[in-house]
């Protein structure tokens, strides 16, 4: 009798993530479930943003994205693991109402709460003229991920050079005022990125697009859950 309930408490739990699962569109997956050793904190679910709250549609703390870049992804992380280091992902499909969200925030010129972290030498209302923040994101498209690299005993992330989503040349590929470690770390993950199949942003070191990408011309909305 006891192992026709655990049978059923296994079923159930089995078909209750295909389910969960098949509430994504066609043609994506969540990251953690095809790449488990991967590390994620999802920044926009919480308040550690440059707009110093959740941001709409994240609803869970989960990585979202399609599943030909996951799959480039995980060529990636097995490469990685041979060094003892591992993906962090900071952001990965970002619905387009979460962009709507920062083109709000944008708009109100008094709410500068994260400036001093996260953007102290742009002007809030040039944000959208240097390019830090659109109308449309590569993000909504599902290829595109923000993320670095860890050391996977530490779990302390490798220093390159300014944080993740830093307004600032500090944060362009090419910043040259840089530290030996910081220009090494930078290269080994542009050059693993590129290896396998991504694209970076120049303004952005944290930013790579997958060159083939699944829906090129599609901005989805649904949320992360």
């Amino acid at each position: 009798m006891i192992k026709k309930i655990v049978l059923v408490v296994l079923l159930v739990s089995y078909f209750g993530n295909a389910q969960e699962s098949n509430n994504l569109p066609e043609g994506f997956d969540c990251v953690q479930s095809i790449i488990p050793s991967i590390q994620v904190e999802l920044r926009y679910f919480g308040s550690h943003n440059f707009i110093g709250q959740a941001i709409d549609g994240y609803n869970k703390p989960v990585a979202i994205l399609s599943s030909r870049s996951i799959v480039a992804l995980k060529k990636v992380q097995d490469e990685l693991l041979n060094y003892n280091l591992s993906i962090k992902i900071f952001d990965a499909y970002r619905p387009q109402r979460a962009v709507n969200h920062f083109v709000r925030w944008a708009k109100v010129l008094n709410d500068t709460v994260g400036k001093n972290e996260f953007y102290p030498n742009v002007k809030k209302k040039d944000l959208f003229i240097e390019g830090y923040i659109a109308a449309r994101s590569g993000h909504s498209r599902g290829s595109t991920l923000d993320m670095t690299l860890i050391d996977r005993h530490t779990e302390i992330e490798l220093d390159m050079g300014s944080p993740w989503d830093f307004f600032g040349k500090e944060s362009w590929v090419a910043h040259e005022d840089l530290s030996a470690q910081q220009r090494s770390n930078r290269m080994l993950l542009q050059t693993i990125m590129k290896k396998h199949g991504f694209n970076n942003y120049p303004k952005e070191w944290w930013h790579f697009t997958l060159k083939d990408e699944s829906f090129p011309e599609t901005y989805f909305d649904f949320v992360v859950e």
